[in-house]
């Protein structure tokens, strides 16, 4: 870490010397009283060093815009965007993000401890701070097979680099609560060094909340309820108001905030497909959904700033005051949070939605993170699912959600197999292991995609990142699980056995080192070959097949080990 220059600073703080920058004509967004006051802000060496009347070397006229601190997304998961975080780095900057604190268990599920140094190589030198927190489940369960497995003594030497702050979201509850040595491992490492924990507490009662917090769990983002969220916030939890592509929880969740918990509440987005970085944005799309719900313009920003700031230690950042980094905006109102520049470290990075700086253009060799699609040849019997009776226990979508239904309905039947029925949307849903040619093929029945033809297939499964396939008959299933093991890892739609649309992610499955604009236009074509096999527009298909073998998300999943009971913790068969 360089010394800090603080005899400049303190200089210009005392005005015996100008600053190297003022900005002058704002209107200072105080997010410690949450109000709004006149001032010049003076920066030397990227730091805000007073407020007040300064001369500065550089004027910047803020011509009465509003200068706010730049935004904090507290947790997301930077593969979900499908670039790399250099490339992601381009999508948030101009939504005055600055700072994300990125859990990188995705790559990491595929790659292990390769992944995770990938990921800190990539991002070093950019223009966003990208703060790592340690993947604590790889594999997320033991109900599933994972391309990797991170032990305590995997992690550890990471917390040598000063960009890794903590460990990441907990979401292997039974080894918490049995007291896994590897997991205790994982806890004590972490808090031995006051790191934070961040928590997964997705269908977790008030008992299982309690042992989170006696295991030093700080935090959580699986809040879907009111209730949920006060039970958190009772037992000391910051909670993570979460807006993504598929969990969008803030509508359900604003109105717990108020003046007197305001400080323990943060937002984030999880999981963002870049479309909706582009087009919505990060947590700044957050923050005016939380004003267009009733809350506060000062209080949304806090929470975007100072508390995330706060609650992840990193410290000065988060605030427009004398000791904190100069990372600021300048807004053109508080009502649509119009973003007119952004500002890192005293220096603009955006203006008017595009970047203008990215400080470092290197880019990180990923060639060790390809080659990550290892299947045999499938056949139609790999498919079958073998039903004694038409009663089956069938997965249901609930749109914009990642939580699912446990539905136990009737289900057509053909010499003692299962049958897709469109008419009753009741489609196959399949697993397939795909780093180490086990050969484990999970197989269901899902309900809510309402496809009228073909199959969609992904190397993007949550969180082992294994296959995952749906389709309206098997021949359209066994085309796309195929092409995805000739691209080696990527997005398919397939249509009458030929492909319609497709998107390659070569790097672990999940990302590619194209630029976003390219990325953004497969996408495009993803989303209009989507409507012709009749996929419901009610929410993003492709994103929730990607979350329908997450074991840690209640209520029934598929894993490449069979059909899961997220309740139980425990694989069920097919048949009711």
């Amino acid at each position: 870490m360089s010394k800090i220059n603080f005899s400049k600073q303190i200089d210009a703080a005392s005005k015996k010397k100008a600053a190297d920058i003022v900005i002058k004509n704002g209107k200072i967004i105080d997010v410690f009283n949450l109000e709004v006051f006149d001032g010049d802000v003076a920066i030397s060496d990227g730091m805000i060093v007073g407020i007040g009347d300064y001369i500065g070397d550089v004027t910047i006229d803020a011509q009465g815009r509003y200068i706010s601190p730049s935004f904090i997304d507290s947790h997301v998961h930077i593969e979900s965007s499908m670039v790399t975080p250099r490339e992601f780095s381009k999508l948030v900057i101009p939504h005055g993000v600055t700072t994300v604190i990125t859990d990188p268990h995705e790559i990491a599920n595929v790659a292990g401890a390769r992944g995770i140094q990938f990921m800190l190589d990539d991002s070093q030198g950019i223009a966003l701070d990208v703060m790592v927190m340690l993947p604590s489940s790889v594999p997320a369960t033991s109900f599933e097979n994972a391309g990797a497995i991170l032990h305590a003594e995997d992690l550890n030497p990471f917390y040598q680099h000063p960009r890794v702050i903590g460990l990441a979201e907990v979401m292997d509850f039974p080894s918490v609560k049995d007291c896994s040595p590897q997991m205790l491992d994982k806890l004590n490492d972490a808090t031995s060094i006051g790191a934070v924990i961040d928590g997964h507490a997705a269908g977790l009662d008030e008992i299982g909340l309690n042992i989170y917090r006696t295991a030093g769990i700080l935090t959580d983002h699986e809040c879907t309820t009111v209730k949920d969220a006060l039970d958190r916030l009772r037992r000391g939890m910051y909670v993570l108001i979460r807006e993504g592509s598929v969990a969008k929880d803030l509508k359900s969740l604003i109105s717990i905030v108020n003046e007197r918990n305001a400080r323990r509440c943060l937002f984030c987005t999880d999981d963002k497909h870049l479309d909706d970085l582009l087009t919505e944005g990060s947590v700044d799309h957050n923050i005016r959904l939380a004003i267009q719900e009733g809350l506060d313009p000062l209080q949304a920003i806090q929470m975007a700033s100072l508390n995330a700031a706060e609650c992840y230690g990193l410290k000065g950042k988060g605030a427009i005051a004398p000791g904190y980094k100069a990372d600021f905006l300048l807004l053109d109102d508080l009502e649509t949070i119009g973003i007119y520049q952004v500002y890192k470290e005293g220096k603009l990075v955006a203006e008017q939605g595009v970047c203008v700086n990215l400080f470092s253009t290197h880019k990180t060799n990923a060639d060790e993170l390809t080659g990550s699609v290892h299947i045999p040849t499938l056949t139609y019997k790999d498919l079958q699912i073998p039903l004694q009776n038409h009663l089956a226990n069938v997965i249901e979508i609930i749109p914009n959600s990642l939580i699912t239904n446990h539905l136990i309905e009737p289900v057509n039947v053909l010499q003692q197999v299962f049958v897709p029925s469109i008419e009753n949307d009741q489609l196959k849903l399949a697993v397939i292991e795909r780093h180490h040619l086990i050969g484990n093929i999970g197989l269901g029945i899902v309900k809510g995609f309402s496809l009228d033809s073909g199959a969609i297939a992904t190397t993007i499964a949550h969180n082992s990142h294994n296959i995952v396939v749906v389709g309206t008959n098997d021949e359209d299933m066994l085309h796309a699980v195929e092409e995805l093991k000739q691209l080696q890892g990527g997005i398919t739609i397939v249509k009458n056995k030929e492909t319609i649309a497709s998107l390659s992610l070569p790097i672990g499955g999940l990302m590619t080192d194209k630029p976003f604009k390219q990325v953004n236009e497969s996408i495009q074509k993803l989303d209009y070959a989507l409507t012709q096999i009749g996929a419901s527009n009610k929410f993003n298909p492709l994103l929730t097949l990607s979350f329908l073998s997450l074991p840690v998300i209640p209520e029934l999943k598929l894993t490449d080990k069979g059909l899961f009971n997220v309740k139980t913790f425990e694989h069920i068969s097919v048949q009711s």
